[in-house]
């Protein structure tokens, strides 16, 4: 079983200086901050996975791989190996997603964690792929405002319709954590609608895009993923206190938790990563094997 994580420094000079060529803007400071925790991400895949083999880190250039990175032990990905160049350079992490499963040297069960997701306690193999199958909770869902909403309801019709399946008014929303996949059954979706996959990527994020979900709906839909929730909890700086969201990196009630970012001022940042940097640093105080 593998870990794959899609990872960005949105402080990282060459990356800006692509992104304000695409757009001629400065790039939005609460998508693509980053708040230095990478490496408590995989001191917790070390301590709390001991099963996972391998990690490979999805990034968009060189660059972005932080210097304390061990190379030798962490499989970088580029963009440009998984996803075409007519698609370059993107800044949608929802196109990238499209992709993963094409991560060279990739296993077959792979584990998807977005950079903001953390595993706190310990787990087991089983928590994430009992006798061989994805599990993850789904969620029936109606409506469709906002874009985050839109998206995920595009992804649920698109693996209808690479299952030959009629769409419906209630569409399927996984859980918002970790995804554990199979990569054979992502390529089988991907190249059942891959037309329709490769029409909507674009460079930043749009109401027509699909993302990660659609590989999750195609196994839901065919019965091939358990409907069991991952222990975990979802905090976000816009409804929880920083001290709150320290508490629980220290004393965790669930395996994983979730830490979303949201607007905030340059002060402010500051002082709350310096308190979540800390309080992973206590968590997990022992260098990984994937550190220098």
């Amino acid at each position: 079983m593998d870990a794959l994580i899609t990872y960005v420094d949105g402080n990282d000079p060459v990356w800006q200086e692509q992104y304000e060529s695409c757009f001629h803007q400065k790039p939005l400071a609460k998508r693509y901050r980053d708040w230095g925790t990478l490496r408590y991400l995989l001191r917790g895949v070390e301590t709390c996975m001991p099963f996972i083999d391998n990690v490979f880190l999805v990034v968009s250039s060189k660059s972005q791989v932080p210097s304390w990175v061990d190379t030798g032990k962490v499989r970088v990905v580029l963009h440009s190996d998984i996803m075409p160049f007519g698609s370059l350079p993107t800044f949608n992490s929802t196109s990238i997603e499209m992709f993963l499963h094409r991560a060279p040297g990739l296993g077959e069960e792979f584990i998807y964690f977005n950079d903001d997701m953390f595993p706190v306690s310990k787990c087991a193999p089983d928590d994430f792929f009992p006798d061989g199958r994805p599990a993850i909770a789904f969620s029936k869902c109606l409506f469709t405002g906002g874009m985050y909403r839109k998206q995920v309801r595009n992804s649920d019709l698109l693996a209808r319709r690479a299952l030959g399946m009629d769409g419906g008014l209630i569409y399927v929303r996984p859980q918002h954590i970790c995804s554990p996949m199979l990569r054979s059954e992502s390529e089988a979706c991907f190249q059942a609608v891959e037309d329709e996959i490769l029409s909507r990527l674009s460079p930043t994020r749009t109401v027509s895009n699909v993302n990660q979900y659609l590989f999750l709906d195609y196994l839901y839909y065919q019965g091939k993923a358990v409907n069991r929730k991952i222990s975990n909890r979802h905090l976000s700086y816009a409804v929880h206190s920083v001290s709150r969201i320290c508490d629980n990196i220290l004393h965790p009630s669930t395996k994983l938790i979730c830490v979303n970012d949201v607007r905030l001022a340059d002060g402010l940042y500051e002082k709350y990563k310096a308190l979540v940097t800390r309080a992973f640093s206590e968590r997990f105080p022992i260098k990984s094997r994937f550190e220098i």
